[in-house]
């Protein structure tokens, strides 16, 4: 079963996701801010981070490096999320150690096909 963390401010946004990849097997946990998502990967890593860009504060790329620093013997997978195309806030987010991105508004279908594109690359790995 997948570890899922799903960090984003609009704890809708939050419920959602949770439900949907609940439904597709894996296990969800939930962080507000990027500290907050911080300090849940030092307790228990997640396999994959689903990790909102446009979030209030500072944090949302400070998170990626700090996830990355933490000791573990897990690599998250770590998804940019974002509701703008933005082709330089995507480059920073992958510079900064994201794996890859989604858009939102995102749906089942969506969340599905991330985790299968995530399981097709750690399988190739």
């Amino acid at each position: 079963m997948r570890r899922c963390l799903i960090v984003d401010d609009s704890s809708v946004v939050r419920k959602v996701a949770a439900q949907i990849l609940r439904s597709l097997g894996c296990t969800v946990s939930e962080a507000e801010s990027g500290s907050d998502a911080v300090g849940l990967c030092t307790v228990l890593m997640p396999d994959i981070i689903f990790l909102d860009w446009h979030m209030p504060g500072s944090g949302k790329l400070d998170a990626i490096p700090a996830i990355r620093a933490i000791e573990s013997d897990r690599r998250p997978h770590i998804v940019y999320v974002t509701t703008e195309h933005d082709t330089l806030d995507i480059a920073r987010a992958l510079s900064a150690g994201a794996d890859s991105y989604m858009m939102k508004p995102f749906d089942r279908a969506m969340l599905s096909e991330k985790l299968d594109e995530i399981a097709a690359s750690v399988a190739a790995a």
